[in-house]
C-alpha cells in the first residue's frame, strides 16, 4: 500500500471515529427520571369510588386525612424523627382484610402529595392480592417483586411518573413462591434504606398485606418507622386486633386509623389515636 492509500484510509478512519463522537453527543443517555413512564389516574373514577380526587373536592375527607397525615409527617420531618428509625417510611396494613387499608394508603399518599414540599412514592406491597396499582391505572407491568428478584431490572422499570407530580407509584409484581424471602432480603433493606435517605423530602408508602392474613406484613413492619393500623369500625374484633398489634412490637410508632366510622367528625368520635411510641 503506498503512502496516499495509507493517507485515504486513515482519513475515512477518523470521519468515521468523528461521526461516532458527534452521534453520541447529540444523543446522550437518557436519565432514570426521563426513561420513567407516566401513567395517568382516572381522577373521576376515584372520586366516584370515594376517594379523594386530584382537586380535593370531599370537603369531609379532606379534613379527615389533613387530621391523618400530619402526626406522621412531623414524625417523619419534625423533631421527634430524630429518635425514629426511617422516620419517612410508612406502613398501612390492617388485622384481616376488608378493613379499608388500601383506601387509605391511596387517600394517605394523595392528601400528603398536596403538601407544597413533599414528594410520595406509594408502593403496592401487598403482593399477594395486590389491588392499589390497579386501582391507580397500572396493569400488568413489572414491579417490586421482580425488583428484588433480579438485578437485571432496573428502579427505573418500576417505578411510574403520575399526572400528579409528586406522586409516585410502584406496583407489586409478579405472584412469587418466595414473595417473603425476597421481601426479607438484603436487597430489600439495602433498598429501603435508599429511599429513606436519597430524598429528604419524600414519604415512602407501603400499602402491606393484613397482619393476620400473610407473613409478609410483618417482615415490612420491621423495616419503617411508622405504621398506620387500620381497624374497620364495629366489625373487626377486640381479639382480633389485640393479636395483630403484638405482631408490631419492633414498630417506633403505630398509629391505630379507625375506618368506616358512623360518626360525625368531631374531637370525641375522631378514630385516630395512637397506640405506641
Amino acid at each position: 500500500m503506498d503512502i496516499l492509500e495509507k493517507a485515504l484510509e486513515k482519513s475515512v478512519q477518523n470521519e468515521s471515529i468523528e461521526t461516532k463522537k458527534s452521534e453520541s453527543k447529540a444523543s446522550p443517555q437518557p436519565s432514570i427520571e426521563s426513561k420513567q413512564r407516566t401513567v395517568k389516574v382516572d381522577w373521576n373514577r376515584l372520586a366516584v369510588d370515594g376517594y379523594l380526587s386530584r382537586e380535593q373536592l370531599k370537603s369531609a375527607l379532606i379534613e379527615e386525612y389533613r387530621m391523618i397525615k400530619r402526626p406522621l409527617i412531623s414524625n417523619a420531618f419534625g423533631k421527634s424523627a430524630k429518635g425514629i428509625n426511617r422516620a419517612n417510611l410508612l406502613l398501612v396494613t390492617s388485622s384481616i382484610p376488608g378493613e379499608g387499608k388500601t383506601f387509605s394508603a391511596i387517600n394517605l399518599a394523595l392528601s400528603i402529595a398536596n403538601e407544597r414540599d413533599k414528594n410520595v412514592l406509594l408502593i403496592d406491597a401487598d403482593v399477594a392480592k395486590p389491588t392499589l396499582a390497579k386501582r391507580l391505572g397500572i396493569v400488568e407491568s413489572p414491579g417490586l417483586i421482580e425488583y428484588l428478584e433480579s438485578d437485571d431490572v432496573d428502579f427505573s422499570e418500576i417505578c411510574f411518573k403520575t399526572d400528579l407530580p409528586s406522586l409516585q407509584v410502584i406496583p407489586a409484581g409478579k405472584r412469587h413462591a418466595f414473595s417473603t424471602e425476597l421481601l426479607s432480603s438484603d436487597k430489600m433493606a439495602k433498598f429501603v434504606d435508599e429511599l429513606s435517605q436519597r430524598y429528604p423530602d419524600r414519604i415512602v408508602i407501603f400499602d402491606s398485606p393484613p397482619l393476620l392474613a400473610a407473613t409478609q406484613a410483618e417482615v415490612l413492619a420491621s423495616l419503617v418507622g411508622q405504621v398506620v393500623f387500620v381497624i374497620s369500625a364495629e366489625t373487626t374484633m377486640q381479639s382480633t386486633v389485640q393479636d395483630a398489634i403484638k405482631k408490631l412490637e419492633s414498630v417506633d410508632v403505630v398509629l391505630a386509623l379507625l375506618n368506616k366510622s358512623k360518626h360525625e367528625l368531631n374531637l370525641d368520635h375522631y378514630g385516630y389515636g395512637q397506640y405506641g411510641h
